[in-house]
């Protein structure tokens, strides 16, 4: 192994957390060789100033600040050919795992995404682990290089810590032939209605409620509990099928995947289709007031009860133990 390429996603306020994570996962595969981050868009060396990698390489030609997949599978190809390195590492997003199919025929590199272990081989190839049929069961994949392809699953692994100082930064010169390429980017962008807390995919912490808190009015006991943990707020299938919340809350099979260090799952029976969509998350509480619901088979605590004392109970201590001022919003 001789170095790695991270594609830094962008966000709305910078480099998404899963890409500064993937940088850790890069770290560790380079063999000692150089991480080297690629940037497509204006304003790169300031969106990347605390970015540790090695290099930069940037973008910045009109009309690729919404490039197609297509596009940036060209671009990370060019990327490792300007850097010489072997091994390349996307944020497990949706638009990362889209890119690295495109990416892996072009480059002929054997690829997994949705990554949460991984070990090197002695002969310089990488054994990876990832969850399979739901987060049931888990595979390991040999991927024999020389190239390799990764996209870990968000949260996953830890974020490495940021670099002191801004990394050198040149731009990347781009392939032959690129304006033919077919694909076309990204016409519009419309956010989906979630709460005020972090965006549900990328948030470490989710507290998700169910059609346990009776009416939607209740549903602001969730709501505060999060804002008390500064979580993400989410919701069963039930919930928004009710029309309770906006269909963007909902976690499980026909919703979002979700993978945070903490899922709190409060007056959520654990129906199979919600389970898939959140048993990979680090630690699962439930919060119940039927002890044989299915959500107590996949938590690792579990509070047997009535949820309407337990949860201001709850935030209240929450509140008090992060010297959070102040009465919870009500």
């Amino acid at each position: 192994m001789t170095g790695a390429v991270v594609w830094l996603e962008r966000t709305s306020t910078g480099v998404a957390g899963a890409s500064r994570e993937a940088v850790g996962v890069a770290r560790s595969i380079a063999g000692g060789g150089p991480v080297v981050g690629l940037l497509v868009g204006a304003g790169g060396p300031s969106a990347a100033e605390r970015i540790p990698v090695d290099r930069l390489l940037l973008v910045d030609a009109p009309g690729l600040a919404d490039a197609s997949s297509a596009q940036l599978a060209a671009l990370l190809a060019a990327a490792a050919a300007a850097s010489g390195a072997d091994s390349m590492v996307l944020a497990g997003t949706a638009r990362g795992r889209d890119v690295v199919g495109r990416l892996a025929v072009r480059w002929g590199a054997a690829a997994a995404t949705n990554v949460t272990d991984l070990v090197a081989g002695g002969s310089g190839e990488l054994h990876v682990t990832r969850p399979v049929f739901g987060g049931r069961a888990s595979e390991t994949l040999e991927l024999p290089g020389p190239r390799r392809i990764l996209a870990p699953r968000p949260h996953a692994f830890a974020e490495p810590p940021p670099a002191s100082a801004a990394p050198p930064s040149e731009a990347l010169v781009l392939p032959d032939g690129f304006s033919a390429l077919p694909g076309r980017g990204m016409e519009g962008f419309e956010p989906t209605v979630g709460s005020k807390g972090p965006e549900l995919g990328e948030a470490s912490i989710v507290v998700s409620g169910g059609r346990g808190l009776r009416t939607p009015e209740s549903f602001h006991l969730v709501e505060e509990l999060a804002e008390s943990l500064g979580a993400a707020v989410g919701a069963s299938r039930a919930v928004t099928d009710a029309g309770w919340r906006p269909s963007s809350y909902q976690v499980g099979q026909t919703g979002r995947a979700v993978s945070p260090q903490l899922y709190i799952a409060v007056g959520i029976s654990g129906a199979i289709q919600h389970i898939v969509g959140m048993v990979s998350s680090r630690v699962i509480v439930a919060i119940n007031s039927d002890a044989q619901a299915p959500i107590f088979k996949v938590a690792d605590y579990g509070i047997v009860g009535d949820l309407f004392p337990i949860l201001p109970a709850l935030t209240a201590e929450i509140r008090r133990q992060r010297g959070l001022t102040g009465s919870a919003p009500g």
